[in-house]
């Protein structure tokens, strides 16, 4: 493996174990408490607030996971990139609000993050790959 090689691969697993850290934190928040999170998705205006935490669990915590190890990291980078894009609609889009601009701007970014992932895979140190050379 040549040197841009390997720090390549070592990027793209930083790059993953950075953007599933946030989505980690956020579902284990939301399995700690899942009243008070049906009730923000439910004053959000949001349908169907319990089938909706599902997901957000399901999303967060599952492609997370996926993500990490890198298997099927291309459709655990979609998924999570149309979540991500959703919970920006669904949440932030009060832009009188700055801070809310600042957190639908910040999920626009890592939408970008999840759909280069997507793009271009896991990288090198991933279950992906390992399984591709069998």
């Amino acid at each position: 493996m040549t040197d841009n090689l390997a720090l390549q691969s070592a990027l793209a697993f930083i790059g993953r174990l950075l953007l599933a850290a946030i989505f980690l934190s956020s579902g284990f928040e939301k399995l700690a408490d899942p009243a008070g999170t049906i009730e923000y998705i439910r004053a959000a205006n949001l349908p169907l607030p319990t089938v909706a935490y599902a997901i957000a669990l399901v999303v967060e915590l599952g492609g997370s996971i996926l993500l990490v190890l890198g298997y099927q990291t291309r459709l655990a980078a979609l998924a999570m990139a149309v979540f991500t894009l959703a919970s920006a609609l669904g949440f932030h889009t009060n832009f009188a609000d700055q801070n809310q601009m600042i957190h639908f701007m910040k999920n626009l970014a890592i939408t970008g993050g999840f759909l280069h992932i997507a793009a271009f895979g896991a990288g090198a140190f991933s279950l992906d790959r390992r399984a591709s050379r069998v």
